[in-house]
């Protein structure tokens, strides 16, 4: 009978967790129900769903433990241990995202790069479109949206391209019939031709059937930076053909008899590139090209503001130049404007993206 006495006591304990573990089940399983039925037709909304219903279940586990049959120590130990496992979690998921932070903080403060740069990282290259807290983001040279983590930016060498110009390189390969001054000569003529300034020529191998040579020269529109690769080739095919030099395959040459007066150059042609053709770049890079066009606009009125403070400092020793404080004033606000435009218009293409995709 004792025994018995027991086991209805203890069952009759145990129905106010069970009856609060069944609720907090049923509430769960309505709730995931409802906001599955409400948002399963917007994907964007399934994190939110997710993050809704992680933290909802905490607080289930929660609510069951506080109905438990025990006395406060021991829910209270519970209660602690919940705390330090939840913690250990959050310490250990942590780091990453700790690291990101910190990382994103640094490349602000170095500024090694900006929205708008192309930069070379890895095997990434590209422009930047945006840089953030936690990651930076690279639009490539596919036109594609790259999301690098702040860590890896930071942790792998970045080659930035200056704004004030960079130096471009194609290399071809010439026989031994080839002097090598005579193509030097030639080589720096077409990076004259592609757009080049200052243009040098290197001998880079003297194969066993021919001689590579590297041609370069200063590009002072980096924004420019792919097509003046394939302006620079181009040239280079123009100004050796034009000079009655072949560029072909040593095993072509040695490998197939041909007459000594034969030589494997297009035909002329009166045909003349378009000179209004689509730029790549403007292309590819259309979103790098709008935040480098908010970061410029930015920097002017940085300027605008520096060139304020000082004319403010020069007025307590001169005296005060109503006129050009106007101007500046007037530029500001001009600045001011262009940066709001831009900004609308940059946002407007990112919601367009996000409605195509």
């Amino acid at each position: 009978m004792n025994i018995l006495n027991s086991f209805v006591t203890a069952v009759t304990s145990l129905v106010p967790t069970l009856g609060t573990a069944a609720a907090v089940v049923a509430l769960l399983t309505a709730i995931n129900w409802f906001l599955q039925r409400r948002w399963k037709e917007n994907a964007d909304l399934q994190f939110r769903f997710q993050l809704i219903m992680l933290a909802l279940t905490f607080a289930g586990i929660l609510t069951i433990i506080l109905a438990l049959p025990v006395n406060d120590a021991t829910r209270g130990q519970l209660l602690s241990l919940i705390g330090i496992l939840l913690s250990a979690a959050i310490a250990l998921s942590s780091t990453t995202f700790i690291g990101n932070i910190m990382a994103g903080i640094m490349l602000k403060a170095v500024r090694s790069a900006r929205p708008g740069d192309f930069i070379t990282v890895a095997d990434l290259t590209g422009r930047i479109t945006e840089m953030g807290l936690l990651h930076t983001e690279v639009q490539t040279e596919f036109r594609d949206l790259v999301t690098v983590p702040n860590m890896y930016m930071v942790t792998q060498p970045m080659q930035v391209v200056r704004a004030s110009g960079t130096i471009i390189t194609a290399e071809v390969s010439l026989g031994y019939d080839v002097s090598h001054v005579r193509a030097s000569k030639i080589l720096c003529e077409a990076a004259a031709a592609a757009g080049l300034n200052d243009a040098f020529v290197h001998v880079r191998q003297l194969g066993d059937f021919s001689v590579t040579y590297r041609v370069a020269g200063l590009l002072e529109d980096v924004k420019s930076l792919i097509s003046a690769r394939s302006g620079l080739r181009e040239a280079m095919l123009d100004a050796l053909h034009a000079n009655a030099i072949e560029i072909v395959s040593p095993n072509f040459m040695n490998t197939r008899a041909v007459a000594d007066d034969k030589h494997y150059i297009p035909e002329p042609t009166r045909e003349r590139t378009r000179a209004q053709r689509t730029q790549a770049e403007d292309v590819i890079f259309d979103k790098a090209e709008e935040a480098a066009s908010v970061e410029g606009i930015r920097k002017s009125i940085e300027l605008a503001d520096a060139e304020l403070l000082a004319l403010e400092n020069e007025n307590e020793n001169n005296g005060p130049v109503d006129s050009l404080r106007a101007k500046l004033v007037a530029r500001k606000s001009r600045l001011s404007e262009h940066l709001k435009v831009a900004e609308e218009r940059q946002k407007a293409a990112e919601l367009e993206d996000e409605t195509r995709s």
